[in-house]
């Protein structure tokens, strides 16, 4: 199993000085993980797409390019890039400049995002969802396997064979697609024979078992090889020097994301007890000491019929730089080894 992070750079209260890290910082912290992580020996590190004040990873191509030329052997990615809400030729071209810029280190997770801030502020209607994604998920495959494109759509001018450059190092270039918990799009994937990047986000990583094997079925029945099918988990955690520390640490600011959330979305107010189910050898959350994490990896890798990358989200708005940067050298150098023959 390959091991990483995943990180939506959010906004930063300094959890002991209270004092709110200016963008510029924040930016800059950022990149200090992201060099960290490479140096630690992690897999992967992928950046989100958010439109939001809290967030400050709106354009991820120019962060990426930022990391590509600040490390030499870790993968870099998007977490996700929101589709429905891109043009699939600029999006494209601009992987393809972030591939050759790190040298083929690059991956584009591709999904329609957990929030909805995008649609109307790039002039899109929320109606069309579900045909947005679709159909630029089509022509982005369609650029990937061929320079010149013929192409027509609902939502997009129609291409009548223009070029699309520049062409990446990787061919193809590796495209996964995000998904949550909608059976369409486990089949879609599978479909496609594209890898799958499951956002586990709650209840128990177990149940997605038969969603995971939907996907599989799907890719075998339209004649995937096995190999091709890879499953990946976006999970949110933090690793700590122990279970309660690390607990402890990453509960305030996991507090402050959920609970404006649910306001927004007109659920109830989370707490500390929902918080410690969620993170206890069942839940969604990898939170803990080395140790509990990696038999968390084994135990859900197993219940999952094998995972090939898990992306651990850690950021929060709470979180002190110094604790990111040692949750992430924990990551690296006492969890991955672990779980390296997964």
């Amino acid at each position: 199993m390959h091991i990483g992070v995943d990180s939506f750079v959010s906004t930063v209260t300094d959890p002991q000085t209270e004092r709110v890290v200016g963008p510029q910082e924040r930016i800059e912290h950022l990149l200090e993980e992201i060099t960290l992580a490479d140096a630690a020996g992690l897999y992967s590190f992928g950046i989100g797409e958010h439109h939001r004040e809290e967030y400050y990873d709106s354009a991820p191509p120019v962060i990426l390019a930022a990391a590509a030329a600040r490390t030499t052997r870790i993968r870099l990615g998007s977490a996700v890039t929101v589709l429905s809400a891109a043009d699939p030729v600029r999006v494209f071209q601009q992987f393809a400049t972030l591939d050759l810029i790190s040298k083929g280190r690059i991956d584009l997770v591709v999904g329609r995002g957990s929030f909805t801030e995008a649609f109307p502020l790039f002039g899109l209607d929320l109606a069309d969802y579900d045909t947005l994604f679709a159909e630029k998920l089509d022509l982005l495959l369609r650029i990937r396997d061929s320079t010149h494109v013929t192409w027509s759509g609902q939502h997009r001018p129609a291409l009548s064979g223009q070029g699309v450059y520049p062409r990446p190092v990787q061919n193809p270039l590796p495209i996964w697609v995000g998904v949550g918990g909608t059976p369409e799009s486990f089949v879609r994937a599978g479909l496609l024979g594209l890898p799958l990047m499951v956002a586990i986000i709650g209840g128990e990583p177990r149940r997605f078992a038969p969603l995971v094997d939907l996907y599989r079925r799907a890719g075998a029945e339209a004649g995937h090889a096995p190999e091709t099918l890879k499953v990946g988990l976006h999970v949110f955690g933090y690793v700590g020097e122990s279970v309660r520390s690390a607990a402890d640490t990453i509960y305030p600011g996991w507090l402050q994301m959920f609970t404006k959330v649910a306001a927004e979305r007109g659920f109830p107010t989370p707490s500390r007890a929902q918080f410690d189910a969620t993170s206890g050898p069942d839940g969604a959350f990898f939170l803990g000491d080395p140790q509990t994490i990696a038999t968390k990896l084994r135990r859900v890798a197993e219940q999952l019929g094998g995972v090939d990358r898990l992306s651990l989200q850690m950021t929060n708005p709470r979180l002190a730089h110094r604790d990111l940067l040692r949750g992430i050298e924990l990551l690296g150098t006492e969890v991955a080894p672990q779980v390296a023959d997964v």
